[in-house]
């Protein structure tokens, strides 16, 4: 390898470096157990060390954002990445949440879509967002009473008065339903289905949450945002068949 090469490449150490401030959770053996998923395949030195290029890392940032603030589960990642491997811009069945060749940065105002495809208020709106109220309503477009209507349901709920993506997605889309007449007070067995949904994952991950080992939280943490992944394919997979079947299909 020329000393040019060589400067290109970085080793797993100089990885974690460069990600650990955006991902504080990320370890070396989580790197490697991506690698062993396949998701993502770093070069070797003759003597067997790991050698990154700056796409690797793009291709790490990429799989950890779609985690942790898109609840994807590996899988639905790494069929994404084989899509845009292959040229396509929207891989089928995969929500269109992130740009596959390229994470959108959110801080830095650059285009961010919502669930449904539109962009956020302001172009402000990502997995880190905080809204005030206006902001909400405007992005939402939303009337007063309605939001005030959403908190009753405990459809949507500020935090220290600001407002997150998720409380942006469920306003707009019950916006949306509204046009099919369908009204915050007809969604509550939608937040109830949620809230058991919650309960799955909550039971699931007690056992690590009890545990006093280094990395124990980080590890409960990984296995929500997998289980909640993997549930939005199952709910959405049963949403479709049951429609499919009021359709006589």
């Amino acid at each position: 390898m020329s000393p040019q090469a060589a400067r290109s490449h970085m080793s797993i150490g100089e990885v974690l470096a460069l990600l650990q401030g955006e991902f504080p959770d990320i370890t070396v053996s989580k790197i490697r157990f991506l690698e062993g998923e396949g998701l993502i395949e770093p070069q070797r030195s003759p003597s067997g060390f790991r050698r990154f290029t700056h796409a690797d890392v793009d291709r790490l940032r990429y799989i950890l954002t779609a985690q942790r603030d898109h609840y994807l589960p590996l899988r639905v990642i790494k069929d994404n990445l084989e899509a845009a491997a292959r040229g396509a811009t929207r891989p089928h069945g995969v929500r269109d949440v992130l740009d596959v060749r390229g994470v959108r940065d959110t801080r830095g105002g650059r285009d961010v879509q919502g669930a449904d495809g539109r962009k956020g208020a302001g172009d402000t709106a990502g997995a880190g967002c905080r809204l005030g109220r206006e902001e909400l309503l405007e992005a939402a477009g939303l009337s007063e009473e309605k939001l005030r209507e959403l908190e009753a349901y405990g459809l949507v709920c500020a935090v220290a008065r600001r407002y997150d993506e998720d409380a942006l997605v469920v306003a707009r889309s019950v916006a949306a339903l509204e046009r099919f007449g369908m009204h915050a007070r007809h969604l509550r067995a939608v937040r109830a289905a949620a809230e058991r949904e919650v309960g799955l994952v909550e039971q699931a991950v007690a056992p690590l949450l009890r545990r006093r080992a280094p990395g124990a939280i980080g590890e409960a943490d990984e296995s929500a945002r997998e289980i909640s992944g993997l549930l939005l394919d199952l709910h959405a997979a049963l949403v479709r068949s049951g429609v499919r079947g009021v359709l006589g299909q």
